[in-house]
């Protein structure tokens, strides 16, 4: 029995011992593949810039190492570094074109994918070529793939332009069957995020502004594709209304929707056919990634001035502090630590500008006042430029609207200048569903203000109606100061609409259409500095502070989560929001879907 038993303790520590040695040598590989990513290869003459556009587009790559090495990770297209790897391959002589290589692509707004569809055609101007392939091109690889001068796709693939369409999910009825109500005070007509918990439908406000919305987008891009496409702007949307996506690849071919049909092992011939010139008869060429090219770039030899212009990137929703109840799997602008970050680069006298870069449908009022405060501080002492991205709107454009200057894109979604509260009464669902009951012993009149267990009275709810009433006073007050312009103004295009880009510029909620380059342009302009370094912020985390972060394991939870629910994901999100954000909101007045 001893012996068994010290076999059976032997083969134990053993296999202990060997998964931790795994486990080492594990962490050692992928740190070995963290560094080797920080190196760039040397770039070869007759070279190719391969764009795999794979994954979802963010405003900065999200790498999660430990989500991956668990299975729960998914690819992350950084919009910096394909802006930084197109402007470089632009400048480098020995990049000739650029390939793009279309996987599932999927992710990204309309005004992040026109941010990159700029850069594309601002790549060509000097002659270069860009060659784009895919077995099935979905609407927004398209309209990047249509700035191609050889457009391919599998004899067998599909082309799914459809048009532009926005929807919303509607969860009254759910919530009626369950026993719990959704307990609303807004300010502002258009103002439309509690309507999913409060009706079956659309208001018929917000249906007007959804669809000013999706045809101005529409209408933007249907104008970009026609012009790279040579086919005309009424000839190309009746195509669409034809049911393209379920057409014959030859459709594609003889309408000029792409160039030629070929499989993918012919790309190759099609490349240097393109490469043959009089210093390269036989076309050969050589493949560089993308992101060897970004890594180059962002490793070039700095500013000798020591100026630098500070890129803040303000991305996702925005919290006053990020919580064990927070979407670890996306990002967020943390309140608390983004007027910690502010502070620093006001306080930073190398820093002579700041281009605070947003994209975010807004979220938390409070936390949106305390960014707007560290705003006017770095704008008592250093211009500040706004860059906006895919959104910046109600909270987002609550910590905007002080700059110094704002540049949107034209499909830039912004303004909704409005408040709302949400309480949840689950009352119905404790007492009738499930037979509970909550007595109450209180010593004055709101010590149980807020329990989810009672609905609000008539003197409650005026108050927090009046409490709503003076967050909109104090966020109009804000743009209107910030826009130069009247309080009233202000409230006349307020009423939480949304707006794009386009629209915004003519009533004066932004002062420019374009894109980052231009803000920093602007940024350089008035600091009255020509020579600086542009320099990213928040520093992203290195690797082991990425493997070490306590929201890592959550990370991994929401990702598995979000990939098992599928579309129903939507609704588990929708429940976490109603218990756990901020009760008081400015925020996007839905949550868009776009057909991308």
């Amino acid at each position: 029995m001893k012996e068994f038993l010290k076999y059976t303790l032997a083969t134990i520590v053993g296999i202990l011992l060997l998964g931790l040695i795994i486990g080492i040598f594990s962490l050692l590989a992928l740190s070995g593949l963290a560094s080797m990513s920080s190196v760039s290869e040397p770039i070869k003459s007759n070279s190719v810039m391969v764009i795999d556009l794979d994954g979802a587009l963010d405003e900065r790559a999200v790498d999660n190492p430990f989500a991956e090495l668990m299975g729960g990770g998914s690819e992350s297209l950084g919009l910096n570094d394909l802006l930084t790897s197109i402007k470089s391959a632009k400048e480098n002589d020995d990049i000739k074109g650029i390939y793009l290589k279309v996987g599932q692509f999927g992710g990204g707004t309309p005004a992040m994918l026109q941010e990159l569809r700029d850069a594309l055609v601002d790549f060509k101007k000097d002659g270069k070529f860009i060659i784009s392939y895919a077995d099935n091109y979905g609407q927004g690889a398209y309209y990047l793939c249509s700035t191609a001068d050889s457009l391919l796709i599998n004899p067998e693939g599909m082309v799914e332009l459809a048009g532009m369409s926005l929807s919303t999910m509607y969860y009254k009825n759910l919530m009626q069957k369950i026993g719990v109500k959704a307990q609303v005070f807004k300010v502002g007509t258009y103002k439309s995020a509690v309507e999913p918990y409060i009706l079956d439908d659309m208001s018929e406000p917000n249906r007007e502004q959804l669809t000013v919305l999706s045809d101005e987008i529409w209408d933007e891009m249907l104008d970009d594709m026609s012009k790279s496409r040579k086919i005309a702007k009424e000839k190309l949307d009746a195509l669409v209304d034809s049911g393209m996506m379920l057409k014959d690849a030859k459709y594609y071919v003889k309408n000029k929707i792409v160039d030629k049909l070929v499989f993918a092992d012919e790309i190759s011939s099609v490349i240097k056919n393109m490469m043959k010139g009089d210093k390269n008869k036989d076309g050969e060429y050589n493949e560089t990634k993308f992101a060897n090219v970004a890594t180059s770039a962002n490793n070039a030899p700095k500013s000798m001035s020591g100026d630098i212009v500070a890129v803040y990137y303000a991305t996702g929703e925005i919290v006053q502090d990020e919580s064990p109840t927070s979407f670890g799997s996306e990002e967020m602008i943390v309140g608390s630590e983004v007027v910690k970050d502010l502070k620093k680069l006001a306080d930073d006298d190398e820093v002579k500008a700041v281009v605070l870069r947003v994209n975010s449908p807004g979220g938390s009022a409070f936390a949106s006042e305390q960014i707007w405060h560290q705003v006017m501080n770095i704008k008592s002492k250093k211009p500040i430029v706004v860059s906006m991205g895919g959104y910046a709107a109600s909270g987002g454009y609550y910590i905007s609207c002080a700059a110094d200057w704002i540049v949107a894109e034209p499909t830039t979604l912004t303004g909704s200048i409005g408040i709302f509260g949400m309480f949840p009464d689950a009352s119905e669902l404790m007492n009738d569903k499930l037979g509970l009951n909550v007595a109450t012993v209180k010593t004055n009149e709101y010590a149980d203000f807020g329990g989810y267990y009672r609905p609000f009275n008539e003197n409650e709810s005026a108050l927090l109606q009046g409490y709503i009433n003076r967050g909109y006073e104090l966020f109009t007050k804000r743009c209107a100061d910030g826009r130069g312009m009247s309080q009233d103004s202000i409230k006349v295009i307020g009423e939480g609409r949304v707006w794009t880009g386009v629209h915004a510029k003519k009533l004066g909620l932004v002062d420019q259409l374009g894109n980052l380059e231009d803000a920093i342009a602007v940024a350089k302009k008035k600091a009255k500095i020509e020579e600086c370094t542009v320099k990213d912020y928040p520093v992203q985390k290195t690797f082991f502070e990425q493997l070490m972060d306590k929201t890592s394991e959550s990370s991994i939870a929401e990702a598995q989560l979000k990939q098992n629910l599928g579309e129903f994901y939507d609704v588990y999100r929708a429940a976490k929001d109603l218990q756990s954000k901020d009760r008081i909101q400015a925020a996007l007045p839905y949550k868009l879907k776009f057909n991308l």
